[in-house]
């Protein structure tokens, strides 16, 4: 027996595939057509130069991955050719905990596809790393979630891991741009090293903020936008405490809008009606924070005085960490 439910797949991945344009995400590519201009131009005239790079700043769950990987997507289609006529690439790793510079070295070969099975000094490895990008036409590395190689308490390993990065935008043989994304934290970081600071374009991504009109018609244009794409009447909810409830449960941050529409909206789409009401909304909360059926911002008539946004946070970092450890376990067995 099959436990494929069709009927849910044609519904969510439409919805998964879904793009909306938002302001900050062309704030992001014009820093990056500032940065590969950047890089094109000073290539062409064939002299040592250093490359540009960008910072990308906000909180967790604010949808920071999500526009990165949309963005460098449309930047390694092949239509973004460099001076030598080869298509410019741009690979992306994730730092999910803390790794030395020698560390580092060894992920990103195995993502551009040489992983090191023997032993090797931190100079051969970052050798092999310049040697491989240079090969493969790769300018520039995104490293996310990079606050994770800091720390708040050694300042002189930071400093070395700051000058490490440096040294990747200046290198004289095939320097390279560098996306840096994380909380803001990371920038308080970068800007303690002025000569690396001044090589870059911070892109903040900041929470949604409903006194701000234009917040406030972004969450609109989203519930509208996901509803049409699912079939879904939605005219019945979208009021003013609606919205406010929305943007409190997903503790303002556009990443968990994002995903609650979603869930929601997959289980209202598979209801003969058509009809998205409360109640879906409430169902969504409950999946994605791990907490009681029912017991949501949706449905709560004092939900301000009954929901710490703190420790809902935490319940669905954990939640998430759940499915994910059990993912892992089901395909190892």
């Amino acid at each position: 027996m099959s436990f494929i439910d069709t009927a849910l797949v044609d519904v969510r991945k439409p919805l998964l595939q879904a793009r909306f344009p938002f302001g900050r995400s062309e704030r992001l590519r014009e820093a990056m057509t500032w940065c590969a201009s950047d890089y094109y131009a000073k290539a062409a005239i064939g002299e040592q130069f250093e490359a540009r790079g960008i910072v990308v700043i906000g909180e967790s769950r604010q949808g920071k991955s999500t526009e990165i990987e949309t963005l460098l997507r449309a930047f390694n289609d092949g239509s973004t050719l460099m001076p030598d006529g080869r298509p410019a690439k741009i690979v992306s790793c994730l730092l999910s905990g803390k790794v030395t510079w020698k560390d580092l070295g060894f992920v990103i070969l195995e993502v551009l596809g040489y992983p090191l099975r023997t032993r090797h000094s931190q100079t051969e490895i970052w050798s092999k790393v310049r040697k491989y990008a240079e090969l493969q036409g790769v300018i520039g590395i995104h490293f996310d979630e990079c606050q994770h190689v800091f720390t708040s308490a050694d300042s002189a390993t930071n400093q070395k891991m700051l000058d490490s990065f440096k040294s990747l935008l200046k290198d004289h043989n095939w320097p390279l741009m560098l996306i840096f994304s994380g909380i803001p934290s990371l920038a308080a970081h970068i800007k303690t090293e002025e000569q690396l600071d001044r090589l870059l374009r911070t892109v903040s991504f900041d929470g949604i903020d409903l006194s701000e009109e234009a917040d406030r018609d972004e969450i609109l244009h989203l519930v509208f936008s996901y509803a049409e794409k699912a079939g879904l009447d939605v005219d019945d909810i979208v009021t003013e405490d609606f919205l406010e409830r929305l943007d409190f449960a997903a503790c303002h941050r556009w990443g968990l809008v994002i995903e609650m529409i979603i869930e929601a909206f997959s289980f209202a789409a598979t209801t003969p009606d058509k009809v998205c009401k409360i109640a879906h909304f409430s169902t969504a909360f409950s999946r994605i924070s791990g907490m009681a059926e029912g017991y949501s911002p949706f449905t709560m008539p004092n939900y301000r005085d009954n929901f710490d946004q703190g420790k809902v946070l935490e319940m669905i970092e954990k939640s998430r960490q759940k499915k994910t450890s059990k993912r892992k376990s089901t395909s190892k067995t």
